[in-house]
């Protein structure tokens, strides 16, 4: 019997994940015991409900896994109740808001040009900002959050729920100044924490844990899971409202998902593990050294960078000074080089989403490669260089209409590239030598 087409394209997926260099900062790799419990048996089951109240029978064994995944966030974080049932990180978020809030409650969040997320209340578009009243809070000239702005805000606009996250913004998450402001309005605070959990685990970044009432984090990014996410209450949670976990268990469940996917639940109950382990903690410590040095590289490659650098796994080049609305273009060139990124607006932007002057990078993927210092030095370097080829041979036409014709007839001609292709020829011979997931992190049995 002939293969499926499928696995063939599982299999060509999985060069290209070998043969290039991944640098989107919520991507990882999975290690092969998160990808066994994936593609286990326990995709089988349904499982609609929560441990000793299901409303199918047989969930013995999946009460289990799903109480032994709560425990283990619990312990890692120190927190008295955890929900794993979130499908990843926009559901949790959606829930979250949905416990807290009624239809046109206020709600402030970072907004997306600063580097926040859709869910954070971006107007119009999303759950958040059309069924709220969203306030957006920004960055200042220096890149950071403007936390002076930030409690003006709040003091006029009294939100109900304020939210500490990112998505592409570089900088430490000051938690403890989130908390002042909240407690002062009488807010909840919800620290999203889904790009940064890994380093916070590992010690490398301010935990959220003595100042939020609520903290959601995707399973995906840094922690280095499955493509799920999982909800804590803390105890300054519960000591503002006993009613909390109530409330997020029946927003998770009835009120916005079905039944739980029990392989995503075992597969984070590893990953859980593999977090509390010595050599997590070196990942997540290696991660943050990695992109200090590829931030610094950029940089004396001539780059710029959004705040000058980066205090976390991630940084964003700006290329307004030389090239604005070429993210993406830029970001197209890299993919057919080898290196994958993705484009990105910039606080005062002079593009626009669709031709944003912003490249954002990340290191989570290529540390769980085994990447480092030396590494991330000669990934700057192609950087600069394809950039500087992108920006010479392909200007952006300044005319709106011209420029569909145009990016349609630069994405055919740079696949024939000189440069790009042996580029990609260099950069395949460094990604070949790296496996997707290194053994230095692997699990160990004594560990199990």
């Amino acid at each position: 019997m002939a293969k499926d087409k499928i696995f063939n394209l599982i299999n060509k997926e999985e060069r290209r994940q070998k043969n290039k260099i991944g640098l989107i900062p919520s991507e990882n790799n999975i290690s092969p015991e998160v990808a066994k419990a994936l593609g286990s048996v326990l995709t089988n089951k349904y499982a609609e409900g929560y441990p000793g109240a299901r409303y199918y029978e047989g969930n013995q064994v999946i009460d289990e896994i799903e109480i032994e995944a709560q425990d283990r966030l619990k312990k890692l974080f120190d927190v008295p109740f955890v929900n794993v049932q979130p499908y990843s990180g926009s559901p949790a978020n959606s829930a979250i808001e949905f416990a807290l809030l009624e239809n046109g409650d206020t709600i402030m969040g970072l907004e997306l040009a600063s580097g926040g997320h859709l869910t954070h209340g971006h107007p119009r578009v999303t759950f958040s900002g059309r069924f709220f009243h969203s306030v957006q809070y920004g960055v200042g000239e220096d890149g950071r959050i403007n936390f002076t702005r930030l409690r003006q805000l709040a003091r006029q606009y009294k939100p109900k729920l304020i939210i500490a996250g990112n998505t592409a913004y570089p900088f430490e998450l000051d938690f403890a100044q989130f908390a002042q402001i909240a407690d002062e309005v009488g807010a909840y605070l919800l620290a999203d924490i889904s790009h940064v959990t890994g380093l916070i685990v590992a010690g490398v970044h301010p935990s959220p844990i003595p100042y939020a009432h609520v903290v959601m984090s995707t399973t995906h990014k840094t922690f280095r899971g499955p493509r799920g996410a999982f909800i804590l209450v803390t105890d300054k949670g519960l000591e503002k409202d006993p009613k909390l976990p109530s409330k997020i268990r029946k927003a998770v469940f009835p009120a916005l998902q079905g039944g739980p996917h029990n392989a995503t639940t075992a597969a984070i109950a590893i990953a859980a593990s593999e977090a509390m382990t010595p050599a997590y903690k070196k990942y997540g410590r290696q991660i943050k050294k990695n992109a200090a040095v590829l931030a610094e590289s950029l940089q004396k490659q001539g780059l710029k960078l959004v705040g000058d650098g980066t205090q976390t796994h991630l940084m964003l080049v700006d290329y307004t000074p030389i090239a604005p609305g070429m993210g993406g273009l830029i970001a197209r060139a890299l993919d057919t080089a080898g290196i994958y990124a993705n484009k990105n607006t910039v606080p005062g932007e002079q593009g626009s989403p669709v031709y944003p002057s912003g490249l954002r990078l990340g290191t989570p993927l290529v540390t769980t490669r085994g990447m480092g210092e030396r590494e991330m030095k000669q990934i700057a370097l192609w950087i600069k260089q394809v950039s500087e080829h992108t920006i010479e041979k392909y200007p952006l036409p300044t005319d709106l209409e011209q420029r569909k014709y145009f990016v349609e007839r630069y994405y055919k001609e740079m696949l024939d590239d000189e440069f790009l292709r042996q580029t990609e020829k260099d950069v395949k011979a460094l990604a070949k030598t790296f496996p997707l997931f290194a053994p230095q992190w692997r699990l160990q049995e004594s560990e199990t």
